[in-house]
Parts: structure tokens; C-alpha cells; sequence
């Protein structure tokens, strides 16, 4: 794959082949998935809706994995879903918001969202409750994926740019994930940017698929450098994240056709704005802290100075300088020793052609003196 220069341009090959090693040699280590079974449902303990099948410990090895039988309707079977008598738009949502959890709270998520792996198993009515309840089950942790502190500042910028249609914010994201090549076209980028958050923000999957082709046409040809170029990369460390979105979109899409992941995502962009302007306050107020604390010892310091300059005691120290100064006496008398050097060694030569190799030898020599000193 590396010998292709437009695969090697945009995706480290090796890493991205190590990256899916690792995930396969975890997703058939039983122990390991068991592990992350149990964390993912210490996560979501306190979350209504969601449930992971208990592991049985004493039946589980690195090759087998004993969990609890739960049975359940698959994600998607939509006909058993609504049979069911459950708005596959709350499924949806529901789906879309633990993501949201797992990966801006969380840091920790299940990266395999596939149908195989989801289910939703309907409650037992009470008497007098007409709504159902149910629950939404998540299986085989084999593949997860953790988030860093690099990575979740990033992403929380892409949050808040899609949740604020902020372009400038999303080519700064881009550039904190790494995605974007040396020497890409920010101004470029962030118009780009601007025109899809203009023209289709807030579309959903049927409005984009009735898309007008002229308008589409317009729009790339207007942005054809910017296609042309693909000035993206695909960090290995992202790739998981990458598919388990991309996987999450058609799920979501499948269960309600209507389903709008530009407003789902305002809310979460909403609390991570209110957030960051708390955490600046906080910054805000420590700096003003600092600076008050500096200005209230102001006028102690003060005093001190002035004592030390009416006993004369106040000394000026600027090394750095003194070295400048140095390194320029330096320069200027290597200089006046190479124009002595050419003065000399030209002189030399035209007495030797006229003649007098006395007074020759002598100017000669005094040029070698002069380089002599110039390299001491």
C-alpha cells in the first residue's frame, strides 16, 4: 500500500494495519472483553435504558466467555421493534445520546456498533402503565476504543463547531486531531465550511439523498481545488473512532429515517459551551489573582528600590547584552583584520612584480601575522 503515493500521502499504512492487529488480538481474548464488559456497564450504572449482560467469571476463560442470556429484539428488526410497541426514534436517540456519553464523559466506547451487537429488549408492563418501557442491550466488547486528552480536545471542538455551525472552529479541530496535511489550504477549508453549514445544516438522510445535482455540481466545482488536493490524513489513533461513527450514522438513519444528527448534537455542543466558559472564568479568576497579588506587593517593592538607589547600592546587570557586545567587538576586529590582510597581501604582490622582493617578503610576512591573529 505505501507504494502508492495517494494511499501514502493520506494514511500511515503500517500503523493502520498494527491498529487493526491489536483490536483483532483483543477481540479474541475473552478476558479482555469480559473486562471491558464490566466497565462499560460501570459506566452506564447510573444510566436509565442501557444494559450489558453480566459476565460469568467462573466459566470464563481467555478462549470462552460465559455472559447472561438476555433475550432480546435486534436492533434491526424494525417490524419486532414497533410490534413491540416502541418509537424507533427514541432507540434512535437513545443510541445516538449513549455515544455522546461513551465518548465526551466516558472516554471509553464500544466500537463495534454493528446490528449483531445491539438489541432492545422490551420491559413487562405494570398494572396501569400503557408506555412501554424497554431497555437497550450492547454485546461483544472485543473491539473498544479509548479516548486521550489529545483526542477529546479535539473532538469537543468538533462538537461545539457542528453545535455552533462555527467553520473556523472546525478547521481548528482539524488541525488539533491531526487530520489535515502540511501546507493545507486553512482559509480554503474554513469557506468550504461555512457553504456546508449554510447550505446543509440540519438536512436529514432523505433530504440529502434529494439533494438538487445542480446545486451539488456548484457546489464542487467551487471547491474543486480543495477536492482535488484532499488535504486529509487519517491518524491511526483515530480510525476506530472514525468506523464506529460512521457505522453509528447508518444505524440511526435506519431506525428513523428522519433522523437529524445536526440538532441531535446541539444539545451536547450546548453543555460543553457552557462548560469552557466556566472553565475560563476559573481561569479568568486565577489570573486576576495573581495580578492582584503582584499589584498589592507593588509598592513594598518599590520602597526597596529606592532605598538601595539613594545608598548608591543598586547594581544593573544585563549578561545577555555584555555578550552581544562582546560577540560584535569580536566581529568588527576580524573584520579590520581581513581588510589589513587584503591591504597588506596586494601590496606584497605588486612590489614583487616591480621588483623589490625585499620589502616583498617583508609585507608578505606581516600578512601572515595578521591571519595568524585573526584565527587565534
Amino acid at each position: 500500500m505505501n507504494r502508492f503515493y495517494f494511499i501514502r500521502k493520506h494514511v500511515d499504512a503500517p500503523a493502520l494495519i498494527m491498529e487493526f492487529s491489536r483490536s483483532l488480538y483483543e477481540e479474541i481474548d475473552y478476558l479482555h472483553e469480559g473486562q471491558n464488559a464490566e466497565l462499560f456497564a460501570t459506566n452506564f450504572k447510573n444510566y436509565p435504558g442501557v444494559y450489558v449482560p453480566r459476565v460469568h467469571w467462573p466459566t470464563t476463560t481467555k478462549r470462552v466467555l460465559t455472559l447472561e442470556n438476555v433475550q432480546a429484539i435486534k436492533i434491526t428488526d424494525y417490524a419486532s421493534i414497533e410490534a413491540a410497541g416502541i418509537n424507533r426514534a427514541e432507540v434512535a436517540q437513545r443510541l445516538f445520546g449513549t455515544y455522546m456519553k461513551q465518548i465526551y464523559d466516558d472516554r471509553f466506547f464500544h466500537a463495534d456498533p454493528h446490528p449483531g451487537n445491539l438489541f432492545v429488549k422490551p420491559l413487562p408492563l405494570h398494572e396501569g402503565q400503557t408506555k412501554v418501557e424497554w431497555l437497550l442491550v450492547f454485546v461483544d466488547f472485543g473491539m473498544t476504543g479509548q479516548v486521550t486528552t489529545g483526542q477529546m480536545n479535539g473532538l469537543r471542538e468538533v462538537l461545539i463547531a457542528v453545535g455552533t455551525r462555527n467553520p473556523a472552529r472546525i478547521v481548528k479541530a482539524y488541525q488539533m486531531l491531526g487530520v489535515l496535511l502540511p501546507g493545507a489550504d486553512l482559509e480554503l477549508l474554513e469557506r468550504a465550511g461555512a457553504r456546508v453549514f449554510e447550505r446543509f445544516w440540519g438536512m436529514t438522510a432523505p433530504e440529502l439523498v434529494n439533494f438538487s445535482q445542480e446545486e451539488l455540481f456548484a457546489f464542487l466545482h467551487e471547491f474543486e481545488n480543495l477536492i482535488y488536493e484532499m488535504p486529509f490524513q487519517v491518524p491511526q489513533n483515530i480510525v476506530l473512532l472514525v468506523r464506529c461513527l460512521s457505522i453509528l450514522s447508518g444505524m440511526c438513519t435506519g431506525l428513523d429515517v428522519n433522523f437529524n444528527a445536526w440538532s441531535s448534537i446541539s444539545p451536547y455542543a450546548q453543555k460543553l459551551v457552557a462548560e469552557e466558559t466556566g472553565s475560563r472564568w476559573k481561569t479568568w479568576l486565577a489570573e486576576l489573582g495573581v495580578f492582584a497579588q503582584a499589584l498589592f506587593s507593588l509598592p513594598q517593592k518599590m520602597d526597596r528600590l529606592v532605598a538601595r538607589m539613594e545608598r548608591g547600592d543598586l547594581e544593573v546587570r544585563t549578561p545577555e547584552l555584555k555578550k552581544g557586545v562582546d560577540r560584535l567587538d569580536r566581529s568588527v576586529n576580524r573584520l579590520a583584520g581581513a581588510v589589513i590582510f587584503a591591504a597588506l597581501l596586494l601590496s606584497a604582490v605588486q612590489i614583487y612584480i616591480a621588483g623589490n622582493m625585499t620589502l616583498a617578503g617583508v609585507l608578505a610576512g606581516a600578512a601572515l601575522f595578521v591571519i595568524l591573529w585573526m584565527l587565534h
